[in-house]
């Protein structure tokens, strides 16, 4: 275990978080080091977009949901756009969160949001996803619209 760089322990401590909520009855079997592993997970420190900020603005300013940026839940699993009280979050998702399928053209959600997405279900919270081919190259109130239609969802 010494030989574990940060990201190995943030992904150990996802893998335990995943045991933990599926199997609560197991015990995992680095649990004397779960505090590190978390630590390290949590220490990533989110890199939020120019997206996010608009986003976050139209949301708060246009429609009138508070919410919080960049907010951190218990487990230490980083919300782009959060209100904790209802466990209600906004993520929003770049073009890193895709990947594009070459005979339809379509994009595919990958492997890490999914799991993302799967774990704060789990946890009780409510997500929904304001991707970037939805957002770019529409007007402002076509952004207002499909915002209103996320929170409502």
């Amino acid at each position: 275990l010494h030989n574990l760089n940060e990201e190995d322990k943030s992904q150990l401590y996802l893998v335990a978080l995943y045991v933990q909520i599926e199997w609560p009855e197991l015990s995992f079997p680095l649990s004397s080091h779960l505090g590190s592993f978390k630590a390290a997970y949590a220490g990533e420190e989110p890199t939020p977009s120019k997206f996010q900020g608009e986003v976050s603005a139209m949301l708060q300013h246009d429609l009138g949901w508070k919410h919080i940026f960049e907010y951190r839940t218990a487990e230490g699993i980083s919300l782009d756009l959060a209100e904790p009280e209802s466990k209600r979050a906004i993520e929003v998702d770049g073009p890193a969160h895709y990947l594009k399928d070459v005979p339809s053209g379509d994009y595919v959600v990958d492997g890490p949001t999914r799991f993302k997405g799967r774990l704060l279900r789990r946890l009780g919270w409510t997500v929904a996803h304001v991707a970037f081919y939805e957002w770019d190259d529409r007007s402002e109130q076509e952004r207002r619209e499909l915002l209103r239609a996320k929170v409502a969802a």
